[in-house]
């Protein structure tokens, strides 16, 4: 019993991080409002998380690495509280990306060491089942976090998401500090362990794959909110009514997904590829009507909840004498990704429209599939 409160705890640790991460999708139009900011402007706040998360995954593992594991994960999540308490009273946008900064600072601290704890948590034969619970936190940060967020800002303002978002935080802080083992390093993370991974094949494949299904599928779903705006011409209930069907999608996703990648890891990454782009690219042709953006959204969302314990998986696999260094790869190109595609998506929509959006991340997701394939030709795994 112990061994799994400790479970729950880093997957409520990772929980808290993906809402901070990801409140503001639910919130972009308000924040932009408030501070006279267009959206593609406010997408900066998932832009710069994404990219110090991908830096500060690297340098903080490693500059840490003889540090007890459990005294980071505590650290960093302290630092997150700061970051939801400075963005609900930030007087001005700056401030509100210094705040970010502090986001991305704690993904890649506490992504890097909490991704790749399961096997020292639980016995060998309840690591599937561990990894599973962890990375349900993914999806649990959509069908709670970004709903309830939008929910809190339509009826108190957005800043009142941020301080609910930070109590949470001191909540989850406690819980780590009370059922956490001490976890002193088993094996030092050093900078050449990182540089020998690049040069094996499978691990430039994970790269490769995480980059093209992150790319797609945040370079469309940040601006997920103008699209049910502008096309659906949903309403503000109605939008946190989908977007709660979205992450419930996600948690099935999540598990279905981490049950069949752990067994055939290029069926489970290929199908979550495959089904994400068919949603996206058919979301300018039906998301005109509620029932087709309901529709498509539960696809999208059942898509991609498989996707964060696919690239995991693939990740550890391609490297099991080395599951840290493995972990500090798998967050520092899935953040840096995050933050490309916003950046990238909020580009393309001030040009452009949110349907164009939507269909440029599916064609993107579609290639994944081409590189599984490709994978597949060349007989690994």
């Amino acid at each position: 019993m112990v061994e799994w409160l400790s479970v729950v705890a880093v997957m409520a640790g990772i929980f808290v991080i993906v809402t901070t991460e990801i409140l503001p999708i639910g919130l972009l139009t308000s924040i932009g409002s408030s501070f006279e900011v267009s959206d593609g402007m406010a997408g900066l706040m998932m832009t710069m998380p994404g990219f110090l998360a991908a830096v500060s995954a690297p340098v903080v593992t490693v500059a840490t690495a003889r540090v007890d594991r459990r005294v980071m994960l505590c650290a960093f999540t302290a630092l997150l509280a700061l970051a939801n308490g400075l963005a609900a009273v930030a007087p001005g946008y700056g401030l509100v990306l210094v705040s970010r900064v502090m986001v991305g600072i704690t993904i890649g601290g506490f992504w890097s060491i909490g991704a790749g704890l399961a096997d020292r948590l639980v016995p060998a034969e309840k690591v599937g089942r561990a990894v599973s619970v962890i990375f349900s936190a993914v999806p649990l940060g959509s069908v709670l976090g970004v709903p309830a967020g939008t929910f809190i800002g339509e009826l108190a303002g957005w800043r009142t998401a941020f301080v609910a978002m930070g109590v949470l935080t001191v909540g989850v802080l406690g819980l780590l500090v009370l059922v956490l083992p001490p976890l002193p390093p088993t094996a030092t993370t050093r900078l050449s362990v990182l540089g020998g991974l690049f040069r094996r094949v499978n691990v430039r494949f994970a790269l490769l794959l995480t980059f093209l299904v992150v790319l797609a599928h945040f370079g469309a779903y940040t601006y997920v909110t103008p699209f049910l705006e502008e096309v659906t011409h949903a309403s503000a209930g109605l939008i946190t009514v989908l977007l709660l069907v979205y992450g419930a999608a996600g948690i099935l996703g999540n598990f279905l997904g981490s049950s069949l990648v752990a067994r055939r890891p290029r069926a489970g990454f290929g199908a979550a590829a495959a089904l994400l782009a068919g949603a996206t690219l058919l979301l300018p042709v039906l998301g005109g009507s509620t029932a087709g953006a309901l529709g498509l959204l539960v696809v999208w969302g059942a898509a991609y909840g498989a996707v964060p314990a696919c690239s995991q998986t693939w990740f550890v696999k391609a490297a099991p004498e080395a599951p840290e260094a493995a972990s500090v790869l798998f967050t520092a190109s899935f953040q840096a990704t995050i933050s490309l595609g916003a950046l990238v998506g909020g580009s393309i929509l001030d040009r452009t429209s949110p349907s164009v959006v939507m269909a440029l991340g599916g064609v993107t997701a579609a290639l994944v599939v081409v590189v599984v394939l490709a994978h597949v030709a060349r007989g690994k795994f």
